[in-house]
């Protein structure tokens, strides 16, 4: 059975007994708008993901997709120092779009929540046709009466750290164009077979990933002077940082992994960059760098050069996105 073949009324239906409750909300699905209960100012941030720049069906299930499109929301909020409450998701579906499929995402941004955020589910959306499956997320935090953590904060000498891994992603999305593609170049399924040792875990961290959303307000709370989500790479990220900022980024190859050319440029870790006073690391950041006097970011001590990360308009291996 197809979306065009179903009421809005029963899609929503089919969505809403799935997604969950959010602890915070005091109105939730079902009438004009949410409403959610609040102890400090709330954070807002959206994110789109598109069939063919943001992720191919060949490549992902609709389960992946749900809870990818609730990952990466939540952490832009983690990021600012707040705690997930709620989600809001809009849907641009084709007719021919199996209803199964919706059920499936339904079901991913309701598992992704429960693991990532406890308490935060969606409370609300909207639903439209569209020759693409886009699927358009809004996610809400509340800072709990704390200031927010932002990308301007750092200041020269302190400790630059990161939680949460660097380049699995990329790695994982470059497995999926190299050996899962036909000879026209069109996405293939994965053939689980064909994966190596550790390959499938670089797989789940691009479909599915799983950033430390828990470790943001811990960051906040232990005195993080700036942060952000690491979504396009991390030298293209700590650049906004450091210029942001004022200062200049100093990362040091050594802490960054053996594969150092994947941590630093390979996009979509979803990982926490963050800056720090000496003496003020929390659990589950470790450092690799510090701030210096100066602009943009060195790599053991010298200017970093070439392409710095993910550009949605830029063009890789002939694939925008």
């Amino acid at each position: 059975m197809t979306v065009g073949e179903l009421s809005e009324q029963e899609i929503l239906r089919r969505i809403v007994v799935r997604t969950g409750t959010a602890s915070a909300a005091s109105v939730g699905p079902g009438d004009d708008a949410a409403v959610l209960r609040s102890s400090g100012d709330i954070v807002a941030t959206t994110d789109t993901l598109v069939h063919g720049p943001d992720f191919r069906m060949a490549w992902s299930s609709g389960y992946d997709l749900g809870w990818k499109a609730a990952a990466v929301n939540l952490a832009d909020v983690a990021a600012m120092g707040a705690t997930p409450t709620a989600l809001l998701v809009a849907l641009a579906m084709p007719n021919a779009t199996p209803i199964e499929l919706v059920e499936a995402m339904a079901d991913g941004l309701r598992d992704a929540c429960d693991a990532l955020a406890p308490g935060c589910a969606v409370v609300g959306g909207d639903l439209t046709v569209s020759a693409t499956l886009t699927i358009a997320v809004t996610a809400l935090g509340d800072l709990e009466g704390r200031a927010p953590v932002l990308r301007s904060g750092a200041l020269a000498d302190q400790t630059v750290a990161v939680a949460g891994e660097l380049g699995h992603s990329g790695r994982g999305l470059r497995i999926l164009f190299d050996r899962f593609r036909d000879a026209d170049g069109e996405p293939v399924a994965v053939d689980p077979a064909a994966l190596g040792e550790g390959e499938r875990e670089l797989l789940a961290a691009q479909l599915r990933p799983a950033p430390p959303l828990g470790l943001g307000p811990l960051a906040a709370r232990a005195g993080a002077t700036a942060m952000m989500d690491v979504s396009d790479g991390l030298v293209l990220d700590a650049s906004r940082m450091a210029r942001a900022s004022g200062v200049a980024i100093a990362l040091d190859s050594a802490a960054l992994g053996p594969d150092i050319s994947s941590a630093l440029t390979g996009g979509e870790d979803h990982a926490l960059l963050a800056t720090f006073p000496d003496g003020a690391l929390p659990p589950g950041f470790r450092a690799i760098g510090r701030t210096v006097e100066g602009e943009g970011v060195l790599l053991d001590g010298a200017p970093f050069e070439g392409r710095g990360g993910w550009d949605p308009y830029a063009e890789w291996d002939g694939v925008v996105g």
